[in-house]
């Protein structure tokens, strides 16, 4: 059994990571669990969350660690930062952030590898271990090896890549899963036919 584990801090972002959890929760051989640095967190949307593990007790063994955004990702964590660089330094494993989590990242200078993305650039410019200016692009989501990153309005780009990058499924049947909520219910039965199997005669 893979297991993911979405870290979210007091008010996480609930869609950011909303779209991803649901395909990787319906996959038999996925399982989803949630991590903070306190045991409840509570979402911008009023959700409550009784997380799975605190920071200090997210295991080795994960297969994917997934940083959903939000407004507390100003947290100094020497324990989170030494699981995102190990996960890193496995080709095998995957690390995606989104929004203010890519905040982190950068502040902790784990950006200074990669092609990157995050909401914007100049907002890291007093960041005194971010050094890797030159390889940010203006794009929804960039992926560049195990890493992926986002803005905070890239819900689906950051889905479909995480999702392709984990081999989750063939990139055309990913592609398709996400359109359904891109491009809307009618218009991908015009497309691609009913995925639920409803007759529209």
């Amino acid at each position: 059994m893979k297991q993911a584990v979405f870290v979210m801090m007091q008010q996480f972002s609930d869609w950011e990571g909303a779209y991803l959890t649901s395909q990787l929760n319906a996959a038999d051989n996925w399982q989803v669990k949630t991590a903070s640095d306190n045991q409840y967190v509570k979402s911008i949307g009023g959700l409550n969350v009784r997380v799975d593990y605190l920071l200090e007790d997210i295991p080795d063994d994960i297969n994917l660690l997934v940083l959903i955004g939000g407004n507390s990702w100003n947290l100094n964590s020497k324990r989170l930062k030494t699981t995102i660089s190990k996960t890193l330094n496995d080709p095998d494993k995957t690390v995606a952030a989104i929004c203010g989590a890519v905040d982190y990242l950068a502040r902790n200078g784990l950006l200074n590898k990669y092609r990157h993305t995050g909401n914007a650039v100049y907002l890291w410019k007093d960041y005194s271990e971010y050094t890797n200016q030159k390889c940010f692009e203006r794009k929804q989501s960039v992926v560049d090896q195990n890493l992926i990153t986002a803005n905070g309005t890239a819900p689906l780009e950051f889905t479909e890549r995480v999702l392709n990058n984990i081999h989750f499924d063939t990139p055309t049947s990913i592609h398709k899963s996400v359109n359904l909520y891109r491009i809307g219910y009618y218009q991908y039965i015009s497309r691609y036919g009913d995925p639920f199997g409803n007759s529209h005669d």
